[in-house]
């Protein structure tokens, strides 16, 4: 595991949801603030506020490719193509290693809810749940993808 992945496991630990976790381990070389950071990425957790869909941590890894490698000008439709071939890349390698990239999917065979309230985070929690290993996962797909791919200014 990397610095990088640990850093964002404990930020999980600590009660940052899974998308503000593998955001906040790259908003320093992303050129944003952790609290915005925080803000932007608070509503991608629980498969997106708790509906189960795509699993926060790989809504957090697109977020931070978008800042790293997305176009700023929407003129440019090779650009808009490239970015999504980046994120269905890094959606690919994510769903290689666990199965799926849908937060119900991954947590199958766990009594989940949608319910908006986040579930307490006991540690019955965290040794029943796959997030704090998906988390470290998401983070170390997007180390490795950043260093086989150049970094292009917005």
């Amino acid at each position: 595991m990397s610095a990088k992945s640990e850093k964002a496991k404990e930020l999980f630990k600590s009660g940052y949801n899974c998308s503000q976790s593998v955001l906040g381990v790259f908003c320093e070389e992303l050129g944003m603030d952790f609290e915005t950071a925080m803000k932007i990425s608070s509503s991608f957790g629980g498969g997106m506020g708790r509906m189960r869909e795509v699993c926060g941590t790989v809504s957090g890894m697109f977020m931070a490719a978008g800042l790293l490698y997305g176009p700023s000008d929407n003129s440019d439709p090779k650009a808009k193509a490239k970015l999504y071939e980046k994120i269905q890349a890094l959606a690919g390698k994510f769903k290689e290693q666990n199965g799926s990239i849908i937060c119900r999917e991954l947590l199958k065979g766990i009594e989940t809810s949608n319910a908006p309230t986040p579930s307490e985070r006991t540690e019955i929690y965290y040794k029943k749940r796959p997030c704090v290993e998906l988390v470290g996962d998401a983070v170390e797909i997007l180390e490795q993808f950043v260093k086989e791919n150049i970094k292009v200014p917005n």
